[in-house]
């Protein structure tokens, strides 16, 4: 016997759980532009077979246009997380199987029903435009091959009659375009790699990442001190024999007109400094006294502070500037120093920030950091402080503030890694809307490359980066035989978060901010990015909750 559960998109169905353990989700509601999840769990619960059953699946709904499936694969997890690193709000630590993988369906697709071994499917409630108001049922079937049903199982939508805001919160998680071309064998810039590079685009942004790191020049980023990351240099450089520079747009253009395509919102300037210090140059490549091939005339044998690296980079800063206001990019630039400089680092930091400061005046200039006395300096005044390190720059009522998470964020605070429940990763959203963050960024939307860039990595057998961080930190996306980006379950949870905060938003436009809070902080303790509740049936209920609010007050 076969049997099937609808269940919520925060549940992460292990192979080896039973399908008892897993509660029932019979009723939802949503918004009418709403990306709206659930799952459905299924398990073959006597002993009696012992192959697998070969099964379809089915949609019955009046809105079965707007749902969209995906089977949930586990993947193979060596690193769920550090070994003496750790807290209890992970839902296990052991290697393993853990389900995370989402590979799209439809009713063609053969499915598995395997004895003793729990699955589930995902279900995708969308509409662009907006799904009328209304109640509509929906059943889900897993059919035999002769058509006959063997399972299902049904829940009730009610679609309420509001649409969500735009998203207003600048999000990245940096986009590795070198990983793309080394996985999938196609030369940088070349047709493929163009069409892969707006493949692996469109799904960030549908997945609310409205930022992109966007490589003026290789980025210095994961990079092991003396070794280089494939060139992806979107800005040609040409320099003379008096010393003097001229610079090319060509690739960087097609970038911008890429993202302008996908929806891309803000633009992220890779960074002008080496990571951790900004002590070094990045590489950068260029054509040398009217020499077709261009060749390396900065990178880790430059001193950041040295005269001849100033003098082209205030070339390079002024008459990039001039082309971001020719093209329409002016006030839509993030631009960056180094990454994650650290208090004893201050002086270098400093030093290199000079060099360009005059010319970026009145440009966001932002760095991950998590000291609070490096911003109090004046060093930084857009700072990113880790959600674990962000107390000290809310107390102080700094303005405009973003946050990130990445490895180090693995106690206590919200993260992604694959091992964490649903609800650690969606919780951020109610913390962003709480603290009135800005925006967010991690570092890995496609790193497939071990640590430092030393090598590339397979992902769909190599989780942590050769044993560098937690499963779940390094990718949020897997490269689809085809070119385009498979999603995750830790991607989409982060999804979640932001809708959640996009639904709060609207909620405070028609009922205000006090009585929003009053709803997320119900008989609970004080949200913090610490401190909040753990299990999922908080973030259901919220939502539950935020969208009666809404309900009431457009039926008013």
């Amino acid at each position: 016997m076969v049997e099937m559960k609808i269940i919520s998109s925060l549940e992460k169905c292990f192979w080896d759980e039973k399908i008892e353990s897993k509660k029932i989700l019979s009723r939802a509601t949503l918004l009418k532009n709403e990306r709206f999840s659930f799952e459905a769990a299924y398990a073959e619960t006597s002993d009696a077979l012992y192959a697998k059953q070969v099964v379809f699946v089915k949609i019955d709904s009046p809105i079965a246009d707007f749902i969209s499936v995906s089977r949930i694969d586990d993947v193979p997890l060596r690193m769920p997380a550090y070994k003496d690193y750790k807290d209890e709000n992970y839902l296990r630590t052991e290697p393993g199987l853990y389900p995370d993988l989402m590979i799209p369906v439809t009713e063609k697709t053969q499915l598995y029903v395997v004895p003793r071994e729990l699955k589930s499917l995902w279900f995708d409630v969308y509409s662009e435009n907006g799904i009328n108001a209304g109640i509509y049922p929906v059943k889900i079937s897993l059919e035999n091959g002769a058509g006959e049903e063997i399972a299902c199982a049904s829940i009730e939508l009610e679609v309420i009659d509001a649409m969500l805001p735009e998203q207003d919160i600048a999000v990245t998680q940096w986009f590795h375009s070198d990983c793309l071309s080394v996985y999938y064998q196609a030369p940088v810039f070349s047709d493929e790699y163009w069409r892969i590079v707006e493949n692996f685009i469109k799904t960030a942004v549908k997945n609310g990442i409205n930022t992109i790191l966007t490589p003026v020049f290789t980025p210095p980023l994961d990079t092991a001190v003396g070794g280089e990351r494939p060139t992806v240099q979107l800005v040609s450089v040409k320099k003379s024999s008096d010393g003097s520079y001229s610079f090319g747009y060509d690739n960087f253009d097609k970038w911008v007109s890429i993202c302008e395509k996908c929806g891309v919102k803000h633009y992220e300037i890779s960074h002008l400094f080496t990571q951790w210090g900004a002590a070094h140059a990045p590489k950068i490549m260029a054509c040398v006294d009217g020499k077709s091939e261009p060749e390396r005339i900065f990178g880790w044998e430059t001193d950041a502070h040295s005269e001849e690296y100033r003098i082209f980079l205030r070339a390079f800063v002024s008459d990039l500037l001039c082309h971001i206001e020719k093209i329409g990019l002016k006030g839509r630039c993030f631009w960056h120093i180094s990454d994650e400089p650290g208090g004893e680092q201050l002086q270098s930091y400093l030093k290199s920030k000079e060099a360009i400061a005059d010319l970026l005046k009145g440009e966001i200039i932002m760095d991950a950091l998590s000291n609070y006395e490096f911003y109090e300096s004046g060093a930084v005044e857009n700072p990113i402080p880790a959600n674990n390190h962000i107390e000290p720059f809310i107390e102080h009522n700094v303005p405009n503030l973003w946050t990130y998470y990445c490895c180090g964020q693995a106690v206590d605070v919200s993260n992604r890694f694959v091992a964490m429940p649903g609800a650690r990763n969606r919780i951020i959203g109610t913390q962003f809307y709480k603290f009135n963050i800005v925006g967010f960024f991690l570092c890995g939307y496609n790193f497939y490359f071990s640590q430092y860039s030393v090598s590339p990595i397979n992902p769909y057998t190599c989780t942590d980066g050769e044993y560098f961080v937690p499963a779940g930190d390094a990718f949020s996306v897997y490269p689809a035989p085809d070119g385009t980006a498979y999603e995750t379950m830790h991607l989409v949870h982060f999804t979640q978060a932001l809708t959640d905060l996009r639904a709060l938003k609207l909620a405070q436009s028609l009922c205000g901010r006090d009585a929003v809070m009053a709803a997320i902080e119900n008989g609970i303790d004080p949200i913090t990015f610490k401190s909040y509740p753990h299990d999922s049936d908080y973030l259901i209920n919220m939502r539950e909750t935020i969208n009666g609010m809404i309900k009431q007050k457009l039926n008013k």
